[in-house]
């Protein structure tokens, strides 16, 4: 079973290609550009996620 962080990177770097969620104090590596369907398919990854977690 996946903690809630390791659910959380796992969608930032697969769906979103995040290569870190940690603050990295530079404009270039803490600002993304991100498609509205890529935002979508993460906010449904996450809601998913969510589901999984109470059903266990």
């Amino acid at each position: 079973m996946k903690t809630q962080q390791q659910a959380i990177d796992d969608i930032a770097c697969q769906i979103l290609k995040l290569e870190t969620l940690d603050t990295r104090n530079s404009g270039e590596f803490d600002f993304h550009e991100l498609a509205v369907w890529q935002i979508k398919e993460a906010l449904q990854a996450a809601y998913k996620a969510g589901n999984e977690q109470t059903k266990q």
